[in-house]
């Protein structure tokens, strides 16, 4: 199974999952900064690392990381390039499939985020206070 088939596999989990906490939004998150490639629109990198942000030092939950990305998109803005380092994390969309339904995997997706988000800023600190300084301008926080 390579790791887009365990992310679609895993999207319809979280879809369906019915939480008012939309964990779908932190592996979104997750997913697109660890697979993002030079290709990747630089706001695809900026929103997923503000989501990761959010969720891991924030503490907040998908819906209202969903929320923040509603707020970042009502404005046009040229968005920062991010570098990001060449490993983003030890935890993968495979292993998070093979935890079991229910806590275990709900878990596993929040430490995916977390896994992701500090690799980035213990790898690339300038990428990380990018970031920040993009949440200090949402007017909402």
């Amino acid at each position: 199974m390579t790791e887009l088939e365990a992310y679609h596999e895993l999207s319809a989990y979280t879809l369906t999952h019915g939480a008012s906490s939309f964990i779908h939004q932190h592996l979104v998150d997750a997913y697109a900064a660890q697979a993002a490639t030079a290709e990747t629109k630089p706001i695809t990198v900026t929103f997923a690392l503000v989501g990761l942000y959010l969720h891991v030092e924030r503490q907040f939950n998908g819906r209202q990381v969903q929320r923040a990305h509603q707020w970042l998109a009502r404005e046009k803005r040229s968005w920062p390039h991010v570098v990001l380092p060449e490993k983003r994390g030890a935890i993968t969309a495979i292993d998070i499939l093979a935890k079991a339904t229910g806590r275990e995997r709900d878990k596993a997706i929040s430490a995916w985020a977390a896994s992701v988000w500090e690799a980035v800023g213990s790898r690339e600190p300038d990428s990380a206070e990018t970031i920040r300084d993009v949440c200090r301008s949402l007017q909402m926080l």
